[in-house]
């Protein structure tokens, strides 16, 4: 697939970069083969191929939430800037 001088100038236009006129030959050749690779990829027969979020198989690593009460409370709110009782005092951030 080719790709015109005034498709990469239109591009870099909205991605607000300025292009000199060797760029924009290079950039339009690297996007010319980039755009060739895709439509290599568009002619893959993947219908027998079920989707999936992720080639690795990965798996969920987080650890169970396992909730206990905290032993000492004191001791965390004795690193709080300002305090209101048993709570945390922080600045209204929403009006």
């Amino acid at each position: 697939m080719s790709v015109s001088d005034a498709d990469v100038k239109k591009i870099a236009k909205l991605a607000r970069l300025r292009l000199s006129e060797a760029e924009v030959v290079l950039y339009g050749g690297q996007l010319a083969k980039i755009l060739d690779s895709m439509a290599e990829l568009a002619m893959a027969d993947t219908s027998g191929v079920a989707p999936t979020t992720s080639v690795l198989g990965a798996v969920n690593v987080m650890r169970d939430d396992d909730p206990k009460p905290f032993d000492d409370p004191e001791a965390l709110l004795a690193n709080a800037p300002e305090r209101d009782g048993p709570y945390f005092k922080v600045k209204k951030v929403i009006e």
